[in-house]
């Protein structure tokens, strides 16, 4: 009987089969290496193949999108005149002199002057500042308080859930407008809190509303059934389960009612009852304006063009965002 050799990893099939194996385990260990050095996975994940969150990949969607850069520029520019107008209006925008009243454009003054001799282009700057501070201010509260209330009713339901809808229910039922020639014709103030005031109170029932169906269908996520099962509190359920995934809707629908809640400043400030003078608002210019309109049209031109554009820029932010926080639309 031929005596057998010990096998010495050099020939025959054990050769190949190490050599297979071998070879594995130093492809295996190359692309172990090539994934660490990678700076991004595959696609829905970050570095190292970490999952990006709904927030990464908003952020990285809204850097692509034309609309939002374009209307952030806008919104950046009008937050910078706001807070220091005069960067480009050098001139008091209360400075008025009758003998210029109705005139046009001329040098250092190129939107004209209005029905009292006021530079028209030094107001329309100035009223940015009212119309910015309006619309944050309102969203702000608007969507404190439509929010946390909002959120509590869908999280605990029965009682609490039934109560805030019926009442929700009646604030829907008041007339934007009319409720703000009711609620304003008596206040005396000429200054934006009461016009604030008065956009939250009647627009938290939406926010509200957005945020109980988004927390309802927060809460019924495995996750949160798992952290429920483990003992977790209610506040914390609510502080790090719920609310991180049920904001993005709110979110979006607080960004583009600010346009809407700083059109509806101008719409007060129009009748009368919102912003009153000496305020500086292109509410109260347009309302000045139209009693000219045939005979000097600058004076409206330019204050209903920088409110427009302010408008419609708010509008075209809140609906990128919408696009990038939406799931559905990826």
């Amino acid at each position: 009987m031929p005596e057998q050799k010990p096998w010495d990893g050099t020939t025959g099939g054990g050769a190949i089969s190490g050599a297979g194996a071998g070879g594995a385990m130093d492809l295996a260990m190359d692309e172990g290496t090539t994934l660490e050095k990678t700076p991004g996975g595959p696609e829905g994940t970050g570095p190292a193949g970490k999952p990006r969150s709904l927030w990464s990949d908003a952020w990285r969607d809204l850097r692509r999108n034309p609309v939002f850069i374009i209307s952030g520029l806008i919104i950046l520019f009008l937050v910078i005149i706001s807070i220091w107008p005069s960067l480009i209006a050098t001139q008091d925008p209360l400075d008025c002199d009758l003998a210029r009243a109705q005139e046009g454009s001329r040098p250092g003054h190129p939107f004209g002057f209005d029905g009292q001799g006021c530079d028209v282009y030094t107001r329309t700057v100035y009223g940015a500042r009212t119309s910015v501070t309006v619309g944050v201010l309102s969203t702000l509260g608007v969507s404190l308080l439509g929010g946390v209330l909002g959120g509590l009713a869908g999280f605990f339901g029965g009682v609490w859930d039934a109560v805030l809808s019926r009442i929700t229910d009646v604030f829907f039922g008041i007339p934007v407008v009319l409720g703000g020639l009711v609620f304003l014709s008596v206040v005396t103030s000429s200054t934006v809190w009461p016009v604030i005031g008065f956009i939250v109170l009647l627009g938290w029932p939406q926010i509200a509303r957005i945020a109980r169906g988004s927390v309802i269908t927060a809460k019924q996520n495995d996750y949160v059934q798992a952290a429920r099962a483990l003992g977790a509190s209610n506040s914390r359920m609510m502080l790090r389960h719920i609310a991180p995934n049920a904001v993005a809707p709110v979110i979006v629908v607080a960004t583009i009612a600010l346009g809407t809640y700083i059109s509806l400043e101008a719409t007060l400030s129009y009748l009368g009852v919102g912003l009153k003078p000496p305020a500086v608002s292109w509410g109260i210019d347009i309302s000045a304006a139209s009693q000219y309109v045939r005979n000097a049209p600058h004076m409206l031109l330019w204050p209903a063009g920088a409110l427009a554009v302010t408008v419609l820029a708010f509008i075209m932010l809140g609906d990128a965002v919408r696009d990038a926080l939406d799931p559905k639309l990826r």
